[in-house]
């Protein structure tokens, strides 16, 4: 099975891919640009729903400074791996923003929250927050772009990361009916579901979820042959 892959992947996903057979190529459907960080006071609990606010965050050394004591909420074992290597406390990991933001809201009633993202992100956290009235601040680390372009090679699945690729895609290009989308959440896959029904989502946000996903529909395709 040939795979389009909406993002550059780490090594290792990459590696696991190949040895199960399937052919691949990347493209990175978004880019990420920084954003200059003025000072601004850091909460007693860090929100993370991206690997890439994650990334930033960690390159900020006025923000990493702050950090001492401090304990994390996120979203995706992927980015709960990244904070637990870089030495922060991850209390709560959740599929979703809307997942984590209701356990917030039951939980920490009275408890203050630095969020940390990027300029186009799911609105969960902020209102359910807000409807709580939880003390939030929001920290924009980054912004995304598009970086569209034109795919001429017809692939049995194309494997989506972010909502904002997939608009990226769609930018460029059409939906051919003998591709299979493949999503890493719910999120991504309400975007696609607009230009496709046929797409699978990982049933968390990891890449050995998402392999699990595109092996299971390899199964059903052979079995259907």
């Amino acid at each position: 099975m040939r795979l389009l892959v909406t993002k550059i992947i780490t090594h290792q996903f990459k590696d696991r891919l190949i040895q199960y057979g399937f052919s691949l190529e990347e493209y990175p459907f978004i880019k990420t640009i920084p954003i200059e960080i003025k000072e601004s006071k850091v909460n007693e609990y860090l929100i993370f729903t991206s690997q890439n606010a994650v990334k930033y965050v960690l390159n900020n050394n006025y923000l990493k400074q702050q950090f001492d004591g401090k304990k994390c909420f996120c979203v995706g074992e992927k980015t709960k791996s990244i904070l637990e290597k870089n030495g922060l406390e991850v209390i709560k990991t959740s599929h979703n923003s809307a997942e984590l933001a209701l356990f917030i809201s039951k939980n920490y009633k009275n408890s203050h929250f630095s969020f940390f993202c990027g300029t186009q992100r799911r609105v969960e956290i902020e209102a359910v927050l807000k409807k709580a009235k939880i003390t939030l601040h929001i920290h924009e680390m980054y912004n995304t772009l598009s970086n569209s372009k034109s795919i001429k090679t017809q692939f049995d699945g194309i494997l989506f990361f972010s909502p904002s690729a997939v608009k990226s895609y769609f930018k460029s290009n059409d939906w051919n009916s003998d591709s299979h989308g493949f999503c890493i959440g719910t999120s991504t896959a309400e975007i696609l579901k607009k230009y496709t029904k046929k797409y699978s989502i990982a049933k968390s946000p990891s890449e050995s979820q998402l392999l699990l996903s595109i092996l299971n529909y390899e199964t059903q395709q052979h079995a259907q042959k």
